[in-house]
């Protein structure tokens, strides 16, 4: 009889076994389900949330209590696992968000909790037609003292999961890399900064890349035509804050703001750009070119005054056609300490991060975004976008109607990269944290995400190409 029962139940073992390695396992379906009036407690935090179309799947986790399962309608595609991870087929996905532009999904989700079944109050993703650019560039950082230890610069595809390298610190000799930053959000002309002995920029003209020496650039911006580049010189100097709240702070020590002529290989320069009494950054070009935009503060003792660093929002006329910077500085902004100017491609808004003081709002957690209407000169302080935590570095897509940006939101350490919808009447929407295939991700990793650049494709190189452009010879700027 023992015999007889070992048998039993070594074939469910093995029928179960079987069953497990075919993808059949069995899962519990909803029974005497109890109402809540509560939103499901997941994270990422994609309730009623706006999303383009063209977005990956939001995979999802379920945070309350002990989860054994999970069922989540979404409209017409239902999805029902153990444990507390919610995971979308992605063509299932795909063919959801193709019927569903233009419209509301209604998402419904059920759990298994403590042995009792449990409806969440539904809640609703809004699928809008305007797509957003569909690859992100990002730079991953270690978020502690070790301001540039390990960097990778990476390119994410926002519409599935792939991702591959552009910068490594493994085959750039563990050297600090700055953001990689499009021209018009063009993959065929673009630029990152490797720094050190024998670093420069590495410019990508259509997939062949040339090392610049552009003495001490930093932050930097293309023209609409990629004849120039605009970019502040700065020494940066790290410091410490006795307030946890505020671990580290990064300070100028001097910073003006130049033009580099990317055909004639010059550098052209104005007093109003450079002058000794003022700190100069963040230089970006207007979309129609006539405009260098950039943040600019009187010069105080640092860093026992770090406090009365304020910077102000300013521009300067620019003409692409001769190549000289203008005479005027017009003052836009100056209530706050302004840094990160970018305008969007259709020259309609000013986006810009606000802090209390200085010129590093990563670690400031009050630092919030701004936007500026430039036709009436309205700001609009982005109640539904800004958290409690830091808010800053970010870009636009390329049809202006979506901003990626670095948020601390979570746990005011790591960076992430959000999305936010601006619709046809200017408004911006709550923002969703860029999607992973496993739920959880952000869990588990261990780097910041930071200066994240939107691109209308994928950029025609890789970390080995970087890798061999780094030991030619860098092309001088006179």
């Amino acid at each position: 009889m023992r015999k007889v029962r070992t048998r039993v139940i070594v074939g469910i073992l093995g029928f179960l076994v079987i069953l497990g390695a075919l993808g059949i396992i069995y899962t519990p379906t909803p029974e005497n389900v109890q109402q809540s009036s509560e939103l499901p407690p997941i994270y990422p935090d994609y309730c009623d949330v706006t999303i383009p179309q063209n977005i990956a799947p939001l995979n999802f986790l379920l945070r309350d209590g002990d989860c054994e399962a999970i069922e989540v309608k979404a409209d017409e595609l239902t999805i029902q696992a153990r444990g507390d991870e919610a995971v979308f087929d992605i063509d299932d996905w795909r063919a959801l968000m193709a019927q569903s532009a233009g419209k509301e999904i209604t998402v419904t989700v059920t759990a298994l909790i403590n042995g009792r079944w449990i409806q969440y109050r539904p809640f609703t993703w809004t699928v809008v037609k305007d797509l957003v650019d569909p690859y992100l560039t990002y730079r991953l950082i270690e978020p502690d003292y070790e301001i540039w230890n390990h960097i990778q610069i990476q390119q994410r595809c926002v519409e599935n999961f792939d991702v591959n390298a552009l910068g490594h610190y493994e085959q750039l000799e563990n050297r600090c890399m700055n953001c990689h930053t499009f021209a018009n959000q063009d993959p065929s002309l673009s630029m990152m900064y490797v720094r050190g002995p024998g670093g420069g920029a590495i410019l990508n003209e259509g997939g062949r890349l040339s090392k610049l020496s552009i003495p001490g650039s930093v932050y930097f911006g293309f023209s609409p035509s990629g004849r120039y580049i605009t970019y502040s010189t700065q020494d940066i100097i790290p410091a410490f804050h006795s307030l946890a709240s505020k671990r580290l702070e990064v300070f100028d020590a001097h910073s003006n703001v130049y033009v580099a002529d990317m055909k004639e290989h010059h550098i052209i320069s104005s007093p109003l750009l450079s002058d000794s009494l003022n700190f100069e950054t963040f230089p970006t070009f207007s979309p129609d070119g006539k405009f260098i935009y950039y943040c600019t503060a009187d010069s105080v003792s640092l860093p026992t005054e770090i406090k009365q660093l304020q910077y102000a929002l300013v521009r300067i006329p620019f003409d692409e056609a001769t190549g000289t910077i203008g005479s005027q500085v017009d003052t836009l902004y100056r209530e706050r300490s302004v840094c990160h100017p970018r305008i969007s491609p259709d020259g309609h808004y000013l986006l810009y991060t606000v802090a209390d003081y200085g010129t590093f709002p990563i670690w400031h957690p009050e630092a919030d975004l701004q936007m500026m209407d430039l036709q009436t000169g309205r700001i609009d302080t982005l109640a539904a976008v800004n958290s409690a935590k830091s808010d800053t570095y970010h870009s636009w897509s390329s049809n202006s109607r979506w901003f990626v940006f670095a948020s601390k939101r979570d746990d005011g350490l790591y960076g992430k990269p959000y999305f936010c919808y601006v619709d046809q009447h200017g408004k911006a929407h709550k923002p969703f944290c860029l999607p992973q295939k496993h739920p959880t991700f952000y869990d588990n990793n261990l780097k910041s995400f930071n200066a994240p650049e939107l691109g209308k494709g994928k950029v025609p190189f890789d970390v080995d190409d970087v890798a061999k452009a780094m030991k030619q010879d860098a092309v001088s700027f006179r």
